[in-house]
């Protein structure tokens, strides 16, 4: 899987603005993040809520465009296609990083 990470600010606040879709085998990992909103959006994303060791806490699947979503104690917030999320085992209490293989790349 492609992590692609979003870590200044502008990055962090347009994340998928613009795009059409994700790849099955593409994420942005936005950190630091507790919550994120899909106003704007085209399409449905997973959102996975990450915890500072690196824990999976919550998982918003499929979650709509024009919505907000928000994990308290989430340092890291992982946005995937539709069904990757569980299809990954990214599911409460898994190791983030095991699940995707994380080979982080920056977010253009």
């Amino acid at each position: 899987m492609q992590v692609h990470i979003a870590r200044s600010f502008l990055q962090r606040a347009c994340g998928l603005l613009g795009r059409t879709a994700l790849h099955a085998d593409e994420a942005l990992l936005i950190r630091p993040c507790a919550s994120i909103h899909t106003f704007g959006m085209r399409f449905a994303i997973d959102v996975v809520f990450i915890d500072p060791q690196g824990r999976v806490l919550a998982l918003r699947e499929a979650l709509r465009p024009w919505r907000v979503a928000h994990c308290r104690g989430a340092a890291a917030v992982l946005e995937m296609a539709p069904g990757a999320a569980r299809r990954a085992g990214l599911l409460p209490g898994a190791c983030a990083q095991t699940a995707t293989g994380m080979p982080e790349r920056p977010w253009p």
